[in-house]
């Protein structure tokens, strides 16, 4: 999935992941026949160009798909309403939804969704998002687009600096705090941008350490003693400290800071690489390297991930059936059309054959030679499976604050044993 306002404020983060539901574009409901099925989703650049690049290779004349772009005002409203009376007239047969949301729905609506176990083979796909998708050994979910993490950097700027694409390659969170000072020194531009408000990196660090913000049943709060976390903060409370990065309030300011090379690097998803592109005038100066690594006994794998959703069949609706062949025929198996969205809207692809596809082969001119869409797809396999549980954003949004008071000088572990107070009480509410 295409996050397009990830470094936004917790709150705003929220309603842009839970693009799951709304309107159509018109303001009238959808509703489905047997041969109609209709698909829910956000981002007309992204997700919207996937569907109907995936209608174009279903070629079944008596089935008709149709594609709604949501209204991101109505997704809350109109989804948990509608799932909470049981009522799915106006819903549609297939909706996206973003991994840290997904366990949230299949929890609290065990028998909304569709079983799709027997569409989806799960070897097929990145291991990690069936550690979203799953529950008691049933499968729910397509996967669709990697979250894969990356470290996308400007080669002019890191060598100015003193650093070589090997050095890059190699980075330790603790040596990108140091890459930042030298690029501050050397060359007078911070070393990425950040919102204080927003913990999108803090928690591609987590991830990287195989953690979150609970335990693996996905409900038990582990902030007072997370390691990962403490280190995600105590970093990004030091790059804010020493003023060596750009501070943001709002997505489109981090945009204007990357696009206007007032930063030498973003570590973040893959999908943000679109918007990097954006700045024309910067291509054959970008590369991409992989995010770093954390200390010595912290890290699970030196990859995590950021953002990414998958493809969920509602019950209930009519055309059902014909909605899971949609999906099989196509997200669940089809091979040439993840080469296709690779090229077309630069899709990095949970299945692992996608790797085959010329598209994964072929050197960006704008990183420098360098086949990204096969650095990703390696690096996508690696991504330490996380349950998200339930409570993702309703956590952070108290875990927020910690930052702001770590940067203010409090105790680091006061804080956290404050905060896993304040969840839990939140939680039990």
């Amino acid at each position: 999935m295409k996050i397009k306002k990830l470094f936004v404020s917790a709150a705003a983060f929220v309603s842009a992941a839970l693009l799951l539901a709304g309107c159509s574009s018109n303001g009238s409901e959808n509703t489905s026949t047997d041969n109609e099925v209709t698909v829910w989703a956000w981002d007309e650049t992204f997700n919207i160009e996937a569907v109907n690049q995936a209608k174009e290779v279903y070629n079944d004349e008596d089935v008709e798909v149709e594609v709604v772009t949501m209204s991101q005002d109505d997704i809350v409203q109109k989804l948990n309403t509608a799932l909470a009376s049981g009522n799915t007239d106006g819903l549609p047969n297939i909706v996206l939804i973003e991994d840290y949301r997904i366990q949230g729905y299949l929890t609290s609506y065990p028998d909304a969704f569709a079983d799709l176990s027997d569409i989806v083979n799960e070897e097929d796909f990145a291991s990690y998002k069936f550690a979203v998708n799953k529950v008691d050994d049933k499968i729910y979910g397509v996967p669709f687009d990697s979250g894969i993490t990356a470290n996308f950097y400007r080669t002019d700027l890191f060598e100015k600096a003193g650093y070589t694409e090997e050095d890059v390659n190699n980075l330790t969170w603790d040596d990108y705090i140091q890459a930042a000072r030298d690029i501050k020194e050397k060359t007078g531009k911070k070393i990425t941008e950040v919102n204080p408000s927003d913990l999108g990196r803090v928690r591609m660090i987590m991830q990287e350490a195989g953690e979150w913000y609970t335990a693996e049943d996905g409900k038990t709060v582990t902030i007072k003693d997370n390691k990962s976390l403490k280190y995600g903060l105590e970093l990004f409370a030091a790059l804010l400290k020493e003023d060596l990065v750009e501070q943001t309030s709002d997505w489109n300011a981090g945009v204007t800071a990357v696009q206007s090379g007032a930063v030498a690097s973003s570590p973040i998803g893959a999908w943000y690489s679109s918007t990097i592109q954006g700045a024309e005038d910067q291509s054959g100066k970008w590369k991409v390297a992989p995010i770093p690594s954390l200390p010595e006994g912290m890290q699970a794998a030196q990859a995590s991930s950021l953002g990414g959703a998958g493809w969920y069949v509602i019950k209930g609706v009519s055309g059902e059936e014909n909605a899971k062949d949609f999906l099989q025929k196509t997200f669940a198996a089809n091979e040439e059309l993840m080469g296709t969205l690779a090229e077309k809207i630069g899709l990095v692809s949970t299945m692992l054959s996608a790797t085959d596809q010329p598209a994964y082969q072929e050197a960006s001119e704008f990183y420098s030679g360098q086949k990204v869409f096969e650095d990703f797809s390696a690096w996508t396999a690696d991504i330490p499976e996380v349950n998200y549980g339930d409570q993702t954003y309703a956590i952070e949004s108290v875990v927020a604050e910690a930052l702001h008071r770590i940067i203010n000088g409090e105790d680091t572990d006061t804080v956290l044993a404050d905060t896993q107070k304040q969840v839990e009480a939140q939680l039990a509410n």
